[in-house]
């Protein structure tokens, strides 16, 4: 017993797995979904070291105890949706193992429902996030186009009473479902574009920075004529001067004034 301890002990991908075996995403509603609101906060983050976002990465908040070990109690976990910890540095994990991470719990946490998320599985993931810390927790049921959010206040998760234009105190993101659909707004009002979207600015952008290089172009080359115009006129005006000096060098060498002439 004491050398299968020692084993189990030493061998932390038997007692924390990086895979619960569940699917990301059980619809497209709701992988699209993940995936906006995940890569609008890589976005949002992008300058920041000190901030970590993953997607449906498993969090393990506590380490278990060589006496856990002893009786085959299973760790405490939860995969969230999308979730966010500050404080930590970027980069890739196979889980998030709170002790090994300064013990910092993430702070904020995104679910979207689907049909396979039963409500006891839903009371399950609220209550491990009130239990390991979760400052800002917010719930999106897609059929229904409802929008929760719990603010910890006073060690508690207490429900956001209105979430229509609610602003994330840590994030400061703002949220709105009035579209129909669950839409995320950056500090300065744009809102998080899905894939296609981004693809699409990508192009117009591209588009618009080709249609100014074009005129860019036409008038350089515009310029570049009318200097050569004003370069050929000016050696035509020195070619006619030169001309009409020669000619009363010539007169004054004959010995006619050429002021004299009519």
């Amino acid at each position: 017993m004491v050398q299968q301890l020692d084993r189990l002990s030493l061998d932390e991908d038997l007692l924390y797995p990086d895979s619960d075996g569940k699917p990301l995403a059980d619809n497209t509603i709701q992988f699209r979904l993940i995936v906006t609101i995940k890569g609008g906060l890589d976005a949002l983050f992008k300058d920041r070291e000190d901030v970590f976002v993953a997607g449906d990465l498993l969090w393990y908040p506590v380490k278990l105890t060589k006496q856990q070990i002893l009786a085959q109690e299973a760790p405490q976990r939860q995969a969230p949706d999308v979730m966010v910890a500050f404080g930590r540095p970027k980069g890739d994990r196979g889980s998030y193992k709170q002790w090994e991470e300064d013990n910092i719990a993430p702070q904020v946490a995104f679910e979207i429902l689907s049909p396979g998320n039963k409500k006891k599985d839903m009371q399950t993931k609220f209550k491990f996030y009130q239990q390991h810390g979760i400052e800002e927790y917010y719930l999106y049921d897609p059929t229904k186009n409802r929008l929760q959010g719990w603010l910890r206040k006073g060690g508690k998760l207490t429900e956001v009473s209105q979430m229509e234009g609610w602003e994330s105190p840590r994030l400061g993101i703002k949220f709105s479902t009035t579209s129909g659909d669950l839409a995320l707004f950056y500090p300065h009002g744009e809102r998080f574009a899905n894939y296609i979207e981004i693809i699409e600015q990508r192009d117009r952008e591209r588009q618009r920075a080709n249609m100014e290089q074009q005129r860019a172009d036409l008038e350089q080359q515009r310029a570049d004529r009318n200097e050569r115009d004003r370069q050929e006129t000016q050696a035509e005006l020195e070619e006619e001067r030169q001309k009409m000096q020669a000619l009363r060098d010539r007169l004054q060498e004959m010995g006619i004034d050429p002021d004299d002439l009519p």
